[in-house]
């Protein structure tokens, strides 16, 4: 198939032509839904402190960040110039992305760019709490969803009998009377293109898209806006002098071949043309749970010995009560490390039998470490399980008591 610019024929294929509503039609067109939270996490910290509705306010903070509530009623905040440490924002409010405060963004960064700002502590449990509720939600309008994480979910809409616009409202009225949350939904032909469009009018967007919209309203975004193009693709893109998605779409086959291999340049050419043939999965089973945990100063491997060894335990207590919680056990037991100057390594070695004991994965992660030479201070210290395998009942973990880090 060639590809260039304007050649809007080969766009989509029959599965794949422009959203429109199924009456009529022997074959349901192809509907789907992208629903992204908006501004999530500090939307709910919102509902908690509605006083904070059109302020700079940054999630992020440790527990001492908590507001403090005051004899007369009123409560006082932290301000983001008060966080010390090397954390990252875990989001932001868009009036503080106004003034340049991003999630992933260094906090001390952040700190110089909106010293005003409020600061709050991420309430975690308060996250999945509204996600559950927002997902249950939307199932009430249209049940077939793939989750894709705390704050966004696909929906085929298919099977759902409506005009598009109409079901996208109820979609998004659902979540507000459930949660009194807003989110931006965008329905178009594939996944690919409602990934995209959700973005394009938020907050509280609702973007309907078909294929006769990729040339005026996807081929003039950045090409690092495809889900899938993540920050190195882009960066052999911008040496190529390949920026935007139209510019990606008139690239050159063997060009890109090239320099990303047949099956990966291939999907670029699909991608930037708006195809994506891939389904909306309903259920489908991880390839691995993990835990881990960034020290705010570099700990070292003799002098913070007894710390560390509390915090190896906590990781593999939780790894192994996530296991238990969903009814999987795993045979594959791995530790990662990450040093002063972001040297990282990885070390795994696979059990005998699949377990979800917090014992027995511990006994594995010491093992992996073992293999590791600690001369230098670190700073992440993560546990994965992986292998998984669905159980119909698993044991309650054991809590193991913390015990000195085994260096031997």
């Amino acid at each position: 198939m060639e590809y260039g610019k304007g050649s809007t024929s080969n766009i989509v294929d029959s599965r794949q032509s422009a959203a429109a509503d199924p009456k009529n039609s022997p074959q349901p067109v192809r509907r789907i839904a992208h629903l992204d939270m908006d501004s999530y996490f500090a939307s709910v910290e919102l509902l908690k402190y509605p006083d904070l509705k059109g302020e700079p306010v940054v999630v992020g903070g440790r527990s001492e960040h908590q507001p403090q509530q005051m004899p007369d009623g009123s409560r006082r905040y932290a301000r983001l110039r008060d966080y010390v440490g090397r954390g990252v924002v875990t989001t932001s409010t868009y009036e503080a992305r106004a003034l340049g405060v991003f999630s992933g963004m260094p906090m001390m960064k952040c700190a110089k760019l909106a010293p005003d700002a409020i600061l709050l502590a991420a309430d975690f449990n308060l996250y999945r709490h509204y996600s559950r509720l927002f997902k249950a939600a939307v199932a009430t309008v249209a049940p077939h969803i793939q989750n894709r994480g705390i704050d966004e979910i696909y929906i085929d809409l298919s099977h759902e009998v409506g005009e598009t616009r109409e079901l996208a409202q109820r979609v998004k009225n659902a979540v507000v009377e459930a949660t009194g949350l807003s989110c931006s939904i965008c329905v178009a032909p594939n996944r690919l293109l409602a990934k995209i469009g959700s973005d394009l009018e938020k907050p509280n967007g609702l973007t309907i898209l078909s294929a006769d919209d990729v040339p005026t309203r996807i081929w003039p975004l950045a090409a690092s806006k495809i889900n899938g193009i993540g920050p190195k693709a882009a960066e052999i893109l911008r040496v190529l002098g390949i920026t935007t998605v139209e510019e990606l779409a008139a690239a050159d086959a063997g060009l890109l071949q090239e320099h990303f291999g047949r099956s990966y340049s291939a999907w670029l050419l699909e991608a930037a043309h708006g195809i994506d043939h891939s389904e909306v999965v309903m259920h489908s089973e991880p390839k691995s749970m993990s835990r881990e945990s960034t020290f705010e100063t570099d700990l070292h491997p003799r002098l913070d010995r007894l710390a560390l060894g509390e915090v190896f335990t906590n990781l593999c207590v939780r790894v192994s009560e996530d296991l238990v919680r969903k009814h999987y056990v795993g045979k594959t037991v791995g530790i990662k490390l990450r040093f002063q100057g972001f040297h990282t390594v990885t070390r795994d070695i696979t059990l005998p039998e699949a377990t979800n004991d917090p014992v027995l994965i511990r006994r594995a992660a010491s093992e992996c470490l073992k293999r590791v030479t600690l001369d230098k201070r670190i700073r992440l210290l993560g546990v994965k399980m992986s292998s998984l395998t669905k159980v119909d009942e698993a044991g309650e973990p054991r809590p193991q008591q913390a015990d000195l880090f085994d260096f031997s």
